[in-house]
């Protein structure tokens, strides 16, 4: 365990590096690692092959394990007798950047306007899992031994569910072994409020598609006789959802747990505003399940939503058409309890029910994940509470995230491990969308923090 004095000089080193540090960073995000797109392979493996060397060119072990899809980077420090070990986990690949028009600058071309790094992967999440890289490599660099092992798994998967990951997870349980998983892939409660994540919504994805007549029709000739495939969707999707928000599928609330009242309590206590929420997206207006806060509905309700559209001219002018096909990407948010293999026959069986004639469907299930929930009363979490209040200015808050990472569950279940999810990112830091962004200053932040956190936890372990 260094002093206090051979740790301050650890922190100033971090503050001299920071330039490098972003440098890195941006050299990383120039590499389309998209993963969802067959075209990207190579600059996927690409992605991957630039953090390998980053952990190599700073003497730390590191190899890659090939899957069967995109490979994961595994990375460890030497053991340190009777302290705990650590494990961070990551992601190098990144969602697709469509639509491309609506990017003030490219996605893949790194750029800072008003203290913010835009690109696609700055804050999910390149950004927040470089910062703990950079923690490691710079207390390597110091000269100081690490107070404890730190394992690394950065995979190349996470945005497409993980399913390598988790296929592989209990084959790699014994090298995984660790007391601590750690991941930032989340994000803050609100700027200037930093947040220590406990639970996360499962999720459950799926593509529908519609057919009606052989072929695309003529609108005036055929109209009013039969089925337009585009409407028959349109008609299917609504009945899902109420107007109110509710989830209409028979049997969809059933394993859903009702909140605790000092839960409740807890977050009715946060400093947000439904109108700043709302303002820092870009909407006049709210909407959500009847009889639940804002931070209710987006952490511990389940959703539907519908991600995608398709059908009939897409092109410039008019083409008055009966299409023949039209489809739809859906995504469902779930809270602990919910099955998602479970839900996905209850779709299929309301789709049945719900479908107008003369049309024919088939649905297809595309990745799901249950959601979680960490135990927040432990050591991981009370050097967490110090590390980031000095790093932040602030003390962290105890929230949920509506948010998914697929694999945190199964870490839980084979690892038998607890969970510290600690995000630097913002709200309006559009992750998923166009000008994706994370703020300098919590890049660097984010870096002190996770340095900070090596030495909390050690701290305890004695």
């Amino acid at each position: 365990m260094p002093s206090d004095d051979s740790f301050a000089e650890l922190l100033s080193a971090i503050q001299s590096n920071s330039q490098r540090h972003l440098d890195d960073l941006v050299e990383w995000l120039r590499i389309p690692s998209v993963s969802s797109d067959s075209s990207k392979v190579g600059e996927v493996h690409r992605a991957g092959h630039w953090v390998l060397e980053k952990f190599q060119a700073a003497g730390i072990e590191a190899r890659m394990i090939e899957t069967e899809g995109h490979p994961f980077v595994f990375a460890q420090t030497p053991a340190v007798e009777g302290a705990p070990v650590v494990l961070v986990y990551g992601h190098y690949d990144v969602q697709p950047a469509e639509p491309l028009a609506d990017w003030i600058t490219g996605p893949f071309e790194p750029t800072i306007r008003d203290g913010n790094l835009y690109a696609r992967g700055a804050t999910d999440d390149k950004g927040q899992a470089l910062t703990h890289v950079q923690s490691v490599c710079e207390w390597l660099a110091s000269g100081k031994s690490l107070p404890l092992q730190i394992k690394f798994l950065i995979e190349g998967e996470e945005e497409v569910g993980s399913a390598n990951l988790e296929r592989l997870l209990p084959e790699l349980a014994d090298e995984l072994a660790c007391d601590c998983v750690v991941i930032s892939d989340s994000g803050q409660y609100a700027d200037g409020q930093p947040a220590i994540t406990y639970g996360l919504r499962g999720i459950a994805t799926y593509e529908l598609s519609v057919k009606g007549p052989s072929q695309d029709l003529h609108s005036g000739s055929f109209g009013g006789a039969v089925m337009n495939p585009a409407i028959a969707l349109c008609k299917m999707l609504s009945s899902v959802v109420d107007a109110d928000g509710v989830i209409q599928i028979p049997g969809y609330y059933d394993r859903v747990q009702p909140l605790a009242e000092t839960e409740r309590e807890q977050w009715k206590q946060l400093p947000q505003t439904d109108e700043k929420f709302a303002a820092g997206i870009g909407v006049k207006e709210l909407f959500g399940e009847k009889g639940y806060t804002t931070d209710e509905r987006r952490w511990a309700r389940p959703t539907f939503d519908i991600n995608g559209l398709t059908s009939g001219h897409q092109g410039e002018g008019v083409k008055t058409i009966i299409p023949a096909l039209a489809g739809a990407k859906l995504s469902f948010r779930l809270v602990p309890n919910q099955d998602p293999k479970e839900l996905t026959q209850q779709l299929h069986d309301h789709f049945t029910a719900n479908t107008p004639p003369g049309v024919t469907w088939t649905l297809v299930e595309d990745h799901v994940a249950p959601g979680m929930l960490a135990n927040f009363d432990t050591p991981f979490v009370e050097a967490a509470n110090v590390a980031i209040e000095a790093a932040f200015g602030a003390r962290p808050v105890l929230i949920r995230e509506g948010g998914s990472i697929p694999i945190v569950t199964r870490f839980q279940e084979v690892l038998d491990c607890d969970c510290l999810l600690l995000g630097w990112g913002l709200s309006d830091d559009n992750a998923h969308s166009p000008n994706e962004k994370f703020r300098v200053t919590d890049f660097h932040r984010g870096i002190e923090a996770s340095a900070r956190l090596w030495h909390e936890i050690a701290k305890r372990a004695q």
